[in-house]
């Protein structure tokens, strides 16, 4: 039987990295933390930073395609409407509002994907609705500032 064995305390951080992450993140914290700069695995704390970012961005775009997927759904089936769509609705505002909040600096990233990010979700509710993708219009018939105010839903 073999028993589970701990990465080494003594392994050098960017080894560790890949073997025991949250070792590795503890460590490049309390490195961080004592000021001892000259030991950090600055490659994979870069790649890490720039990962968080990426996630940042990521999470935006998933979010806004499922929230304009379903406000399409709402304003073109309006005869199928129901609190589970009006529920997404208001949860992924949230989860935009939050990110937004919490990274200012990412409104610009919002408006940048935004009207691709329609397309996407112009497609994807053309499949769920079963309706041509030619109903729903070439451009978003939202504005970005409708699209995020909890207030807000579409006429049919």
């Amino acid at each position: 039987m073999t028993i589970f064995q701990p990465p080494s305390e003594t392994l050098p951080l960017s080894s560790l990295y890949d073997q025991d992450f949250y070792l590795w993140l503890e460590k490049t914290v309390n490195l961080l933390r004592t000021e001892n700069f000259l030991e950090l695995d600055r490659d994979n704390l870069i790649e890490e930073l720039e990962s968080m970012g990426r996630s940042d961005k990521r999470a935006i775009e998933s979010n806004l395609r499922v929230l304009l997927m379903h406000l399409l759904k709402y304003q073109y089936q309006p005869e199928r409407r129901s609190n589970s769509w009006l529920s997404t609705i208001i949860e992924h505002r949230i989860r935009i509002s939050k990110e937004l909040k919490a990274s200012p600096s990412l409104k610009g990233y919002f408006e940048q994907i935004f009207d691709e990010t329609y397309q996407d979700a112009r497609i994807l509710a053309s499949v769920e609705t079963g309706l041509s993708l030619d109903v729903f219009s070439l451009t978003c018939p939202l504005t970005s500032e409708q699209v995020l105010d909890r207030d807000f839903l579409p006429e049919s």
